[in-house]
């Protein structure tokens, strides 16, 4: 039974292969392939610290433009949030003084102006999975697949 590695043959003859070569030529060969694959890593160690360097630049870039993405929107959130909160603020005075002139009775005008936003609040909760979670997921798994189609293409 032979062993072969690297198409030489190791037999039972001592020093000797099946097909003569000698078992010194074989062992020159394994150094020669550890001293091209040595010479190989120092040539190209420093292509290899340039790659590995631009591949974490790339990574750190695309982070702060998702976090520099994420900033913004957070702020668009906060201000389109406060604009929503004066809106609500002061339609809801002016819906509360129409309803009180229509009453005769501020407390009332005041108190159905307050119904009317808790069953809006109530409302929202009860319907926000459908309203804004599931709309929001679905935004963000596509922008992350546009952003995916963008970086392939560039």
């Amino acid at each position: 039974m032979a062993l072969r590695k690297n198409n030489f043959y190791l037999a039972g003859v001592p020093g000797r292969g099946v097909r003569g070569k000698d078992i010194s030529a074989f062992k020159a060969h394994c150094m020669s392939q550890a001293d091209n694959l040595g010479s190989f890593f120092a040539e190209n160690k420093i292509l290899l610290k340039e790659y590995l360097e631009t591949r974490l630049e790339i990574y750190r870039l695309q982070t702060l433009r998702m976090f520099a993405r994420s900033a913004g929107l957070f702020v668009w959130l906060l201000l389109s949030l406060f604009l929503i909160f004066l809106f609500l603020l002061f339609g809801g005075m002016m819906v509360a003084f129409w309803f009180s002139g229509l009453l005769h009775s501020q407390v009332k005008g005041f108190g159905l102006v307050a119904g009317l936003i808790l069953l809006l609040f109530i409302l929202l909760a009860i319907f926000r999975r459908v309203l804004f979670v599931d709309p929001v997921i679905q935004i963000v798994i596509q922008k992350t697949q546009e952003e995916g189609k963008n970086e392939n293409h560039e």
